[in-house]
């Protein structure tokens, strides 16, 4: 088993929720902001099989977009989605 911590911008996530909701695929959602930028965006928990996860990030990918902002004197790139898959040994369901 296999946990995705999904961490998107606000302007996007509804939209990525919505797509994995229609897929049958289960979220927990968690408020979140960024530390660099400060900007608010979500953390959703995905748990899932290994053989799910290219699908589960393509229907991520196809609804993010990532953007440059200025900072200051530099662009920096924003968005889109920042995916982390970490192996769950053990899923206890109470």
């Amino acid at each position: 088993m296999k946990l995705i911590i999904a961490i998107i911008q606000d302007e996007h996530v509804n939209k990525v929720i919505r797509t994995l909701m229609d897929n049958k695929i289960r979220t927990t959602r968690l408020s979140s902001t960024g530390g660099f930028l400060k900007s608010g965006n979500t953390t959703l928990l995905i748990g899932t099989e290994e053989k799910e996860i290219d699908t589960i990030v393509d229907l991520i990918s196809h609804q993010t977009k990532s953007k440059k902002i200025k900072d200051g004197q530099e662009e920096v790139v924003v968005g889109g989605a920042n995916l982390f898959v970490i192996d769950i040994f053990d899923h206890i369901k109470l």
